[in-house]
């Protein structure tokens, strides 16, 4: 992750992997989100993700919220900086997309 306050590194090294995996993916869909808005035609390939991904991501983030007793400045601040951290990797981008939207379908959303 980019630079972060200590305190918040040291949240996102305790999240569980699922925790991680669905911050990892929420950030990810906003960047395709806004991407595909943008009409970037990488972006525009992949399955529409402004709808079901916002959803996912606000429920995953509630859920974080609730499981760890994060308030939303805290959980925002880690979703920023793995948003961060993925715009940094754009390579990683193409190979985080597939099973993210898997992961979108299996949550029934």
């Amino acid at each position: 992750m980019p630079m972060v306050d200590p305190a918040t590194a040291a949240m996102a090294d305790r999240l569980t992997m699922e925790q991680q995996t669905a911050l990892r993916c929420s950030a990810l869909f906003a960047i395709v989100a806004r991407q595909q808005a943008n009409g970037n035609a990488e972006a525009l390939a992949y399955p529409d993700v402004a709808t079901r991904g916002r959803e996912y991501m606000v429920r995953s983030m509630a859920r974080l919220m609730d499981e760890e007793g994060l308030d939303r400045a805290t959980v925002s601040r880690l979703l920023s900086a793995q948003a961060q951290a993925l715009w940094d990797n754009g390579q990683a981008l193409d190979e985080m997309v597939p099973p993210c939207l898997s992961l979108l379908e299996v949550s029934g959303l």
